[in-house]
């Protein structure tokens, strides 16, 4: 690495704001004075990254690359990266170019009892296939972005197991760059979702947001002043466990009354099993959808415990938008309803009449897509 504040380390840094500047524009195509622009490099500063990353077969420019209309793009030879997702119950790869576009998915069911080098076996399997499929090697693969339903602290180390046991006291992110050869970035599956959602979902252009994953368990990702916020400790976000009634029923985490265990996809299959034993979440959902009393009241709650955490998020830290995401949200309405609901209730007034909330554009992708984008931080350029 390069000593910070050294030419080399300079030259680094705007060699990363030429590329990050493309892989945010539109079409991931700029011309050099647009390039100019976006990042405050001066014009011959630009035309020289341009160059010399063109030279290594980095990037691609139109004949004239020292003009300053020559476009410029990443080029598609220059490597991928690929986003692994880890799931409480399935496993999601997706495959892409350094501009950050997708290129293949694979989603494949998961027990949540395996062992994470189970998974990581599975994980190197369905990328080496996904590879094939684009007719590429692995040795074109550059770096891997990898989302855990867990808290990743500045450890590195898993210390929760109640969702995926067989990862406690695992270093992840060394492990995982162990499995797959190439530097491996590890972060929970929550903020990766956000990260998805604010740089090409419904959250583009959001400064301040909150990504809402409800699944098996209530997760949540911060992005604020446009970048993830993960805390001093690394673990902020973890909203799934703010205490909404003391006297509460039991959360997987220890503690009573958490949010998820009213609104979590567990705890409410867990209510409803006295009624229908060995029910799934997509049963419950189209029962609720189907008039079902009790599954439409179980929704409906969750939905207003999830608008009161909204709520207590919106008034502290002043997000302009809520992006909802996971396995809930094909109830679609019944829950949404009940977010605004909460939100209207417990928000400070200007702040409920201004705050958004969105169905993620991404779908069940978000995560893996923000696994992938997370990768492309952990590329290293020509030097």
């Amino acid at each position: 690495m390069s000593a910070p504040g050294s030419t080399a380390s300079l030259r680094t840094a705007n060699q990363r704001r030429v590329v990050e500047a493309l892989r945010a524009s539109t079409g991931s195509e700029l011309s050099q004075a647009e390039i100019s622009r976006a990042t405050q490099l001066a014009p011959a500063t630009v035309s020289n990254i341009v160059k010399e990353l063109s030279a290594a077969g980095f990037l691609e420019s139109e004949s004239g690359a020292g003009r300053r209309g020559a476009q410029v793009k990443i080029s598609l030879g220059a490597g991928l990266v690929a986003g692994v997702d880890f799931g409480h119950s399935h496993l999601q790869i997706a495959l892409g170019d350094l501009s950050g576009g997708v290129l293949a998915t694979v989603v494949r069911p998961l027990k949540s009892q395996h062992e994470h080098s189970e998974g990581l076996a599975l994980a190197s399997e369905l990328l080496d296939k996904l590879l094939a499929g684009q007719g590429a090697a692995r040795s074109e693969l550059r770096a891997v972005g990898m989302g855990l339903p867990a808290p990743i602290g500045n450890s590195g180390i898993i210390d929760s197991g109640s969702i995926l046991p067989g990862w406690v006291g695992i270093n992840a992110a060394e492990i995982a760059t162990e499995t797959f050869g190439v530097p491996t970035l590890v972060d929970n599956d929550a903020n990766l979702g956000a990260l998805a959602e604010s740089a090409v979902g419904i959250g583009v252009g959001s400064a301040s947001m909150a990504y809402l994953k409800i699944s098996s368990g209530v997760g949540c990702g911060l992005i604020l002043d446009g970048k993830v916020f993960r805390g001093g400790l690394g673990t902020a976000g973890e909203i799934g466990h703010l205490t909404m009634d003391e006297n509460g029923p039991l959360c997987r985490c220890g503690s009573r009354g958490c949010l998820e265990a009213y609104a979590g996809a567990d705890a409410l299959v867990a209510q409803f099993a006295g009624r229908q034993p060995d029910i799934t979440t997509s049963q419950l959902i189209a029962l609720a959808l189907g008039d079902d009393t009790g599954a439409k009241r179980l929704i409906e709650d969750s939905g207003r415990y999830l608008g009161r955490a909204a709520a207590i998020l919106a008034n502290v830290l002043g997000l302009e938008l809520f992006v909802i995401g996971g396995d809930m949200i094909a109830a679609g309405d019944l829950l949404f309803d009940g977010v605004h609901n909460g939100i209207r209730r417990h928000a400070l007034d200007p702040v409920a009449k201004t705050v958004r909330v969105e169905r993620a554009a991404l779908g069940d992708k978000s995560s893996a897509i923000g696994s992938l984008l997370f990768a492309l931080e952990a590329v290293e350029l020509p030097s």
